[in-house]
């Protein structure tokens, strides 16, 4: 039996020729087949699941997560092209609810006239809320269409439970800078689609700062190519030949890419904990450039050193808290960016000194003895007698006063009957 095929939309149809010379230089280069796909291998290589799910026409509802520029919009238009579902975008920023009901009903009559499965494309599926996210679910349980979303986000966090259990969550990471490099290229020998006609010639450090400009967005870098060429003046032969000087005037200074209030932002910090417990100053003097870089809150970065001076270095070097909390003091008297250096000089510091988390974990097994044994009452030999009724029932009664009596350090319990005996504090031995 013959299915019919409802068109596609103009976002996906993207046949050969359609591309116009007017359409941004990254959607003219986008891939059209698997073969000219460059980085995500471990997802798109030939011998993938999920390549040979797509091209079998065999596909289940996937969540492509991954950082912006990283392949997620380009592996649905692959998705598009070598399926026979009918393949429907779906935008969160621009459609709602309304618009998701007349796609299900469409989806439904297709299926029940020729049998022709539907594949939702919902695009940055994050910006729905969890119960315009339970609008999918019943539908995808029941197969009318498959959904295909992607995110900049944690799914995790971001998607309701029941339907990331429905679907396959595929992870696509930064592209690394020889994919990177492989789509510079190719963009700049492309005469029908990319830039080949221009001439544009980069010098090898142009070129490398291009591709670190792009930090592992492709659709960033290709933007960015883009401008740059444009603005570059030909010499006599028609060449444009574009160097480091060249490079800087047209694009100035990168912001690298850093959501503080996103899944990065926690990657950056803990990465620069983890260096400064570690006792590695060259990792942690990194993250914090990168923090610095991107615009973080210095007063965030100093009240993290002021936690980690007590939490992990402790007193093994007691003078850290002191240093730490000196540095969030200098940071806000002093300000941008002469501040910087006080926080480069409060990390090196407590990524030098000796690490003791003795403190900390003293006091996660004291709360835990608080909550498993609940309002455990004072010995009355540690209860301060203030009037004679208390004198009376025994308060203050044995208690002995160190100073005069210092052996009473050593035989005095101050813990409760149920509690004698524990040691909460396990310091180190020191070096």
């Amino acid at each position: 039996m013959t299915t019919h095929r409802d068109p596609i939309p103009d976002l996906f149809a993207s046949p050969e020729g359609e591309k116009t010379i007017e359409a941004p230089l990254a959607e003219r280069m986008r891939p059209r087949e698997f073969a000219d796909f460059v980085g995500q291998e471990e997802i798109t290589a030939p011998d993938r699941p999920l390549r040979r799910a797509i091209e079998a026409d065999r596909l289940s509802s996937v969540i492509f997560w991954g950082p912006p520029g990283s392949g997620k919009t380009t592996l649905a238009h692959l998705i598009a092209r070598h399926t026979k579902t009918q393949f429907v975008p779906f935008s969160a920023v621009t459609s709602g609810v309304p618009e998701l009901r007349t796609i299900i009903k469409a989806a439904e009559q297709r299926r029940a006239i020729n049998g022709q499965r539907t594949i939702l494309f919902v695009d940055e599926i994050h910006r729905f809320n969890k119960a315009q996210q339970d609008a999918f679910l019943l539908h995808v349980e029941r197969g009318t269409v498959i959904l295909v979303g992607a995110t900049t986000e944690n799914p995790s966090f971001e998607v309701i439970s029941p339907l990331l259990s429905r679907s396959l969550v595929v992870v696509l990471t930064p592209l690394l800078e020889e994919a990177l490099g492989r789509i510079l290229d190719r963009a700049l020998t492309d005469s029908d689609r990319g830039l080949g006609k221009w001439r544009a010639r980069f010098s090898p450090e142009a070129r490398q700062r291009l591709i670190a400009f792009g930090n592992g967005d492709a659709r960033a870098l290709l933007t960015a190519l883009e401008f740059v060429v444009m603005q570059a003046p030909a010499g006599s032969d028609d060449m444009r030949l574009i160097d480091g000087a060249t490079l800087e005037a047209a694009l100035g200074k990168k912001a690298l890419r850093y959501d503080k209030s996103g899944e990065e932002h926690y990657n950056v910090i803990s990465a620069y904990i983890k260096s400064l417990r570690d006792s590695d100053p060259n990792g942690a003097l990194y993250w914090l450039a990168r923090m610095l870089e991107a615009g973080e809150d210095p007063k965030f970065i100093a009240r993290r050193m002021v936690i980690f001076a007590s939490e992990d270095i402790g007193n093994a070097d007691p003078l850290a808290v002191v240093v730490a909390t000196s540095v969030a003091q200098a940071v806000q008297f002093v300000g941008l960016p002469e501040a910087q250096i006080n926080l480069a000089h409060g990390t090196t510091y407590l990524a030098s000194r000796p690490k003791d988390n003795a403190s900390y974990v003293g006091l996660l097994e004291a709360l835990q003895d608080t909550k498993a044994h609940g309002n455990l009452g004072v010995p009355l030999h540690l209860r301060n007698a203030v009037t004679s009724l208390m004198k009376g029932l025994g308060y203050g009664q044995g208690y002995r006063y160190v100073h005069d009596d210092p052996q009473a350090k050593a035989e005095q319990t101050h813990l409760p009957e149920p509690l004698k005996g524990r040691q909460y504090y396990r310091p180190k031995p020191q070096k």
